[in-house]
């Protein structure tokens, strides 16, 4: 199951890219991303009172839920998105695989979870995996034109994104289920975007045409209600230090589909990156004692010799 998660959540997030370009128009980025939650938080609330599941929670809860709300479904996402008119896609994508390392911290300081070699050893390698990839345009990076704010604005949005995990793995641990939590968290960052919707939302209120609007219910739908729903089960089951990996997986599930629809271009470094991060990933995800099965010759042990007795 903690497979399935993981390949469900690197697949959709590292897919989401092509439906985000649907979205760039003539409707502001804030207005759409609120678009988004609201409908997925619609989705997933509908769907948990279909099935009779329970919707009424203490005001202490949903002010839990409105944090998770605030850290994970609005200002994460304003904070990358001013971060990108500074940055190239690439170098946000650097920043955010951080978060894997921001994770293990968190963890140990919040749920005194030990930080293993295993772990610094593959979180390692999947970053300089990362850096090996988008190389080019870390070599050109330069501090002018805005490049700093960015870089804060992308390191700010990485932290927030983290300390969400938090409160998502302290909900789960008081045994709130993933779908109504995130439902409610949803709402209410659909909601604390509209006042950046409103100041920032300059242009059409929606787009009536079918790329927007097939695009907004890919990221509603997949992007949000599955992957996010995937992505915090996980978190769930084995920790956000080991599930952040999918930060560091889902730019290459990026490249390869750029290949197909943008005609991305391979390089011997592009390759040599990809095979880095998938060897972080062996060793961040792999279960130990796999690990020591497959690097280890067994050798089988001689049979014993047959006393007159046996035979």
């Amino acid at each position: 199951m903690n497979a399935v998660l993981y390949v469900v959540t690197v697949l959709i997030w590292g897919s989401t890219w092509l439906a985000i370009k649907g979205q760039l128009g003539d409707v502001h980025p804030t207005v759409s991303i609120a678009y988004r939650f609201a409908l997925a938080a619609l989705i997933l609330l509908a769907w948990a009172r279909l099935r009779g599941l329970p919707l009424r929670y203490p005001l202490r809860v949903h002010g839990q839920f409105a944090l998770m709300g605030g850290l994970m479904f609005s200002t994460n996402f304003v904070c990358f998105y001013f971060a990108e008119q500074h940055l190239t896609t690439g170098l946000v994508s650097i920043i955010f695989a951080m978060s894997l390392v921001v994770n293990m911290v968190f963890a140990r300081l919040f749920f005194r979870r030990s930080i293993t070699t295993k772990m610094l050893i593959g979180g390692g390698v999947g970053l300089l995996g990362i850096v090996t990839v988008f190389w080019p345009e870390f070599q050109h990076f330069g501090l002018s034109s805005g490049s700093g704010q960015g870089i804060v604005l992308s390191a700010i949005g990485t932290l927030v994104f983290c300390l969400g995990n938090v409160v998502s793995g302290k909900t789960q641990a008081a045994g709130i289920p993933v779908i109504q939590g995130t439902g409610y968290a949803m709402a209410y960052g659909a909601l604390l975007l509209v006042p950046f919707a409103a100041i920032f939302g300059d242009g059409a209120l929606f787009d009536p045409t079918l790329k927007y609007a097939g695009s907004l219910v890919y990221l509603a739908v997949f992007g949000s209600v599955i992957g996010f729903g995937a992505y915090l089960t996980l978190l769930g089951r084995i920790g956000g230090e080991r599930a952040a990996y999918a930060m560091v997986l889902f730019p290459i599930v990026a490249l390869l589909l750029s290949t197909v629809f943008e005609k991305f271009h391979w390089t011997a470094r592009d390759l040599a990156g990809v095979v880095l991060i998938l060897i972080g990933n062996a060793v961040m995800l792999t279960n130990p004692a796999l690990l020591r099965r497959l690097t280890r010759k067994e050798i089988p042990a001689e049979p014993a010799a047959q006393t007159p007795a046996d035979r």
